[in-house]
Parts: structure tokens; sequence; C-alpha cells
């Protein structure tokens, strides 16, 4: 029995040849990934909410086609999409204008298809979250002749967070999960060192489990790290229980 807990501890160990530290660079990039996916996704989710409440019919024609057909495809192929013929037709651009060709780097590819996808779903929970507001606060707002900056500013932004908040974090539960998808443009996170990590060593069941205990750390923290922006941004409102 020891010498088998000998065993596990040593292919965990941080230093070679245990794999430990190839786990933990795999999930400090896996919360990098998800993070700039997530940042990007909040920047174009707040435009989108904005733009399908502005009352422009083209554009909300033109968010309304974004937000479903991102819906409806899977991030595995918008990804695989835009690192292989994204790549191939941006170098034969670049033919044509006489520029060398560049070649797309996994992470870039990672953080910009999964913000894409975030966007999208995010531009519908901040909708609803600024829909939930109630109009004459907006509408007083506009009598004290605020401009759509200081609006969103002292309005709409306080207001809509307590809203979009749990929406939001489901989001961000939901990315990280997602990026173990760009092992397949070979950059390694968590879930592709887990497998280079079981390939070499035959012990699957170790490793994998491993990472699952590392993605539920991940988790648990987000939780932590939600729980006490949700306090921050209700404090003062009365508590349903």
């Amino acid at each position: 029995m020891a010498t088998a807990q000998q065993g596990i501890l040593g292919l965990l160990s941080p230093y070679p040849p245990g794999w430990g530290g190839v786990l933990l660079t795999g999930a400090v990039s896996t919360v990098a990934i998800s993070a700039c996916a997530f940042a990007i996704g909040l920047l174009l989710g707040t435009g989108g909410a904005l733009g399908k409440l502005s009352g422009n019919r083209v554009l909300r024609l033109l968010l309304d086609v974004y937000t479903t057909v991102i819906r409806a495809v899977p991030e595995l192929i918008l990804i695989v999409g835009l690192y292989y013929a994204g790549t191939d037709g941006l170098n034969r651009l670049l033919a044509a204008l006489d520029l060398p060709p560049v070649e797309v780097n996994g992470f870039v590819a990672a953080v910009a298809v999964l913000g894409f996808v975030q966007g999208a779903y995010m531009t519908e929970v901040l909708r609803g979250a600024i829909l939930a507001i109630p109009i004459g606060q907006i509408e007083a707002a506009k009598a004290f002749g605020m401009g759509p900056v200081l609006r969103f500013r002292r309005i709409l932004l306080p207001a809509l967070l307590p809203n979009a908040l749990p929406g939001l974090a489901n989001l961000w539960m939901s990315v990280t999960k997602d990026s173990a998808l760009v092992a397949v443009v070979g950059y390694q996170e968590l879930a592709l060192a887990t497998r280079l990590a079981g390939a070499s060593t035959k012990h699957y069941f170790v490793f994998f489990l491993a990472s699952a205990l590392l993605y539920l750390a991940i988790t648990l923290a987000s939780n932590v790290v939600f729980k006490l922006i949700e306090g921050r941004v209700r404090r003062g409102q009365p508590r349903l229980a």
C-alpha cells in the first residue's frame, strides 16, 4: 500500500519525472483562457445588449443573427474553423497584398472564439437584466439631463448587475469547461495536459481524477469570488431569505 501511495505521489509530483507541474501549468492556462474569453464576451455582450435595446432595427436584426447563429453552432466547429480556415483565408489575403504569411497562435484563437461565443450568451443575459430595471429610473435619469454614458454608469450598471450576476456566474463556469476544446488546435491547457500525462504513464485514472479535482478547485474558488461580488452589488438590498 505504501509503495502504491509513493508511486501515485511520484506521478503527481510537481518536479520531473512527476507530472504535477504540467497539470498545474495547464490549470493556469485554463484560467487564463477563460478569464480573457470572459472579458471579451462581457464587452461584446454589453454592446450587444445595448444595441438590441437601442431601437435601431438594422442593428437589432444583425445582433439577432449573431446571437442565434453563434448559439446554434458548437464551439468546437468555431475553433477549428477559425484556426484552420481562418488562418488560410488570412494568409491568402496577405499574399494578395504581398505581405508575409502569419500563423495564428492557439491561445489567441481559443480566446477569440470563446470570447465571441460568450458574447452571444452575455448579450441575452444582460439584455434581460436591463429589461428588469424599472423604466421609471431610466426616464428620471433622462429628465435630469444625463447623457447615455452617464446614464449607463450611474443608473443601468448598478441596477443590472444584481439581476445579471447569476447568469454571468453560470457563463464563467461554462467557459472554464469549454476551454478544454482548445486542445484541438494543440494548445496545452488542463485537459490536454491530462491526456498527455495519462498517455505517457498509462495511469489514466490517477491523472483524470487529479484533473477533476483541479476543475473542482477552480469552481469552488470561483463560487467564493462571485459570492463576494454579489454581496457587494446587492448591498443595501433586502434579502429574500
